[in-house]
């Protein structure tokens, strides 16, 4: 009937202004996934391949399942968590065959700014901080590479739980495992963590021993970048087989200096330009103007004891020229 025709036209347009609105709230969620599966996979490009995939499967359902999912951010997450979960296997295999060493991509200090601050859950989270990594370094090169020693359920649990406050009840959904044994998953991962951490030092103290780095080297002062380096400081290369690099850790002080007094030696107009990272102070190389690198540290009270150098330009995409 004629005079039907304005409600139907109202409802209509409610509708679409609904799926509008839902539509919006799921993709609000994409740069919060994208923090949870570059956590997950150590890569932007992996982790975006996480991301894509999550949104398929969401677009997929439908209305009527989508309807019945009480909390769409929620199920995203676990979604993507699974997603991680079966890539990390096939990824590890392909680093097995990757040219040279293999390092996670590093990341500007706020890129994924407060993305996993509010757990989607009431549940409070243990206060005690051997149970809980602080989310200042949770995306740091520091961080990654123990979460690389990790197995990949140990790795999406610690994430889960521990970053993004999933509780493991949930969490044993994701892995396929009871909540006891997600929470002993849990376990071990801290271990990893506490094993892969040194006397921590203030961020001042870091870039303070940063500085000193950059100034010895870049002024050929082997002896004064001998002071700054810890006697069992290691070094690791990641040139993705498209820039020579050392294929095999360098260790200690007196290698690590000289391998960098090596490089200056070919390469004096090399240029260190200051970034704040997610392991605090760190530079972008430049050689001759063009982006060269991007150099990373973890620092101690014995001084610099890791050192992080990318010149994969694959994993440099995310730095200003």
């Amino acid at each position: 009937m004629p005079e039907d025709l304005p409600f139907e036209s109202a409802e209509s347009g409610k509708v679409e202004r609904d799926e509008s609105r839902a539509l919006d709230s799921v993709m609000a969620e994409r740069h919060r996934l994208l923090s949870l599966a570059f956590r997950m996979m150590g890569t932007l490009a992996d982790a975006e391949d996480v991301v894509q995939e999550t949104y398929v499967r969401w677009y997929r359902l439908d209305p009527e399942e989508r309807d019945r999912i009480a909390v769409p951010a929620a199920w995203l997450m676990r979604v993507a968590s699974r997603i991680s979960l079966d890539l990390l296997g096939s990824a590890r295999a392909r680093r097995e065959t990757y040219v040279g060493q293999w390092l996670p991509e590093p990341v500007p200090a706020d890129l994924f700014a407060d993305t996993a601050v509010a757990p989607l859950n009431s549940s409070r989270l243990t206060a005690d901080p051997l149970e809980r990594v602080t989310l200042d370094d949770a995306v740091s090169m520091a961080l990654l590479t123990v979460l690389e020693a990790m197995t990949p359920a140990e790795r999406v649990t610690f994430v889960l739980h521990d970053v993004f406050g999933v509780p493991f009840d949930e969490i044993a959904g994701v892995v396929g495992r009871s909540a006891a044994a997600t929470r002993q998953l849990a376990t071990s991962a801290r271990r990893h963590v506490r094993r892969g951490r040194r006397a921590q030092v203030s961020p001042h103290q870091h870039d303070e021993v940063v500085r000193a780095f950059r100034g010895a080297t870049a002024g050929g002062d082997i002896e004064g970048l001998l002071r700054v380096l810890s006697p069992d400081v290691e070094l690791r290369v990641d040139g993705g087989g498209f820039v020579n690099a050392a294929p095999r850790v360098i260790r200690g002080s007196d290698h690590v200096a000289r391998w960098f007094m090596g490089v200056m030696r070919k390469q004096p107009a090399l240029r260190f330009e200051r970034r704040d990272t997610a392991d605090g102070l760190g530079f972008i190389l430049r050689d001759e103007g063009r982006r060269y690198g991007i150099i990373t540290f973890d620092v101690s009270d014995q001084g610099v004891t890791n050192v992080w150098l990318m010149l994969n330009p694959m994993k440099l995409t995310n730095w200003t020229l």
